[in-house]
């Protein structure tokens, strides 16, 4: 075999064993997710099944259309970084993109969804590197939002007067956020700064994985900064309200969920499902935004404050929820990832096999 025989079968094997291991990785998580589910489900006691058929059947023809609205909203409002962060990308090409994302991490694990997301950014005329930059800075904000989500949790517990009990677990979450964010703007800061964190997280990844290289994570870190330290200042602050807004219209078709199907606000007020919501929320890591665990920790919350004669319509409103946040942006990413192709949004696509092809 040629040097460059055995350089193509050493990349490719390192490929496809970096592929299996993400799948693998995937895989446990459902797993764990599979498992928690049906822990906290069995805590809160056996389903009835036919109350919640019936419950699904308070949902009136309109209803559907509102809550799409609001998943509209919601899209938008979560690929709005992305046109933040990266030049001359608009609203609309960051929602398409982001929608194309959420399609393909379904299908496949990572990097298949930031394959597809810099094919798209090339298209549209974007070098790789901010495509990469800004992407990387949106999934950094979203991180942060995420992590950070359950603080306004516990102001609301304040405000109610309830106490945590086991949720201050969930103050784990927020040293992430912290973590995240701080580390952001020190590597924004200054070079020597982006160095030190470079250097530092490539040390500690490295005592995780061998084949860690310190020096590549320092040149990461650098390249980043130069990319976005320019409409960091900009973008920063306006993406942590984009998605602060995102978490508000999601929260707004779970309430509206629960609305539609029968429980009301006497039996359980607003605050406890936005308590209920934003605890669980950090959960959103797993899978299919958490699909399984993420509900199962919402239904305890909700029947806790409401008694068990809504777990049944409170399980219908989950169902309706996952149907317009998980399904249907998976299926408006097909949408979304077919304008692409036909050039429909004034772009040229990648070549099939082109450098800038997914």
């Amino acid at each position: 075999m040629t040097s460059a025989g055995a350089g193509e079968s050493t990349v490719g094997g390192a490929f496809h064993r970096a592929r299996r291991s993400a799948w693998l990785r995937r895989l446990a998580l459902l797993v764990v997710a599979a498992l928690v589910t049906v822990i906290v489900v069995r805590l809160i006691g056996r389903i009835d099944w036919a109350a919640v058929y019936d419950a699904l059947r308070h949902l009136t023809w309109w209803q559907p259309f509102v809550l799409l609205a609001v998943v509209v909203v919601r899209q938008v409002l979560n690929a709005l970084p992305l046109a933040l962060y990266i030049p001359r990308v608009s609203a609309l090409r960051a929602t398409v993109n982001d929608l194309g994302a959420i399609l393909m991490s379904a299908v496949a694990p990572p990097p298949s969804d930031l394959a597809l997301r810099v094919g798209m950014f090339n298209s549209w005329g974007v070098p790789t590197v901010q495509a990469v930059a800004g992407t990387l800075m949106n999934t950094l904000t979203f991180y942060i939002v995420r992590f950070a989500a359950p603080l306004l949790g516990f102001v609301l517990l304040l405000a109610v007067d309830e106490p945590a009990g086991l949720r201050w677990l969930d103050l784990a979450f927020i040293a992430i956020a912290v973590a995240i964010l701080v580390a952001v703007l020190l590597v924004v800061r200054s070079d020597q700064l982006a160095v030190g964190v470079g250097s530092f997280s490539g040390r500690m990844a490295r005592k995780v994985r061998r084949s860690v290289d310190p020096d590549a994570w320092v040149r990461a870190c650098v390249d980043f900064r130069v990319q976005i330290s320019a409409r960091f200042r900009y973008g920063f602050v306006r993406s942590l309200l984009a998605l602060c807004g995102m978490l508000a219209a999601d929260l707004t078709v779970l309430v509206l969920s629960l609305r539609f199907v029968g429980v009301s606000s006497s039996e359980v007020a607003l605050v406890y499902v936005a308590i209920a919501y934003l605890f669980a929320y950090p959960f959103t890591l797993f899978p299919f935004s958490g699909l399984g665990i993420v509900d199962a920790l919402v239904l305890a919350a909700v029947v806790e404050a409401g008694g068990l004669e809504v777990e049944a319509a409170a399980v219908a409103a989950l169902v309706v929820w996952r149907v317009f946040t998980v399904a249907v942006p998976i299926v408006m990413g097909l949408g979304a990832v077919t304008a692409w192709r036909r050039g429909w949004l004034g772009d040229v696509p990648p070549e099939a096999g082109s450098p800038a092809s997914p």
